[in-house]
């Protein structure tokens, strides 16, 4: 529990320094979600663009062996984006910020420190070769339609489905494993 609380101060102190208003933060601050720790993440190799990505234990097993059953269908699943820290998502809201996203727009597709699923190590952000990253084009792809059909089989699930009550937009590359 106490490492639990010791998220929550993280998180709650990183919000102060980016200035998040109360508004956006009762919006999309309101799940908290634990960073896994180091020695639980395993590496999954390297992502579309050459980077190692890591998992926590059981979603990097069971990502695997998504991935081996995807490609016995022909399917080419990449990784994107695994696990994140709390420090990697307040630079990626920094950096939006400094480019000068508007705040509002930054919290509808990137989760504020201490509130992504990716801090859990069960996250993952998925592409293939013929889609580009990180669109709503990826829905139109062979790997999308195999995802939605065979995902749960291996403990995944689409985060932010369309019309989602969380005020996501919808990221069909987005999916989780199990549940915390």
């Amino acid at each position: 529990m106490s490492a639990f609380l010791s998220d929550e101060h993280r998180a709650v102190r990183m919000l102060d320094e980016l200035r998040v208003p109360e508004s956006i933060r009762g919006r999309y601050a309101r799940v908290l979600n634990p960073e896994c720790n180091e020695s639980e993440l395993v590496s999954i190799g390297l992502d579309m663009f050459g980077r190692e990505q890591r998992l926590e234990r059981g979603a990097a097993a069971q990502w695997r062996a998504m991935v081996a059953a995807a490609g016995q269908e022909g399917i080419v699943l990449a990784a994107i984006s695994g696990f994140r820290s709390y420090d990697y998502q307040r630079i990626l809201i920094e950096r939006k910020l400094a480019q000068g996203v508007p705040l509002e727009e930054i919290v509808r597709s990137s989760a504020l420190p201490g509130f992504s699923e990716h801090h859990t190590g069960r996250a993952i952000d998925i592409g293939t070769a013929d889609s580009p990253p990180l669109t709503e084009e990826f829905e139109h792809t062979p790997a999308f339609n195999w995802l939605t059909r065979c995902a749960p089989e291996f403990g995944f699930s689409l985060s932010f489905p369309r019309g989602n009550t969380r005020g996501i937009i919808y990221e069909p590359w987005h999916w989780f494993y199990g549940r915390i």
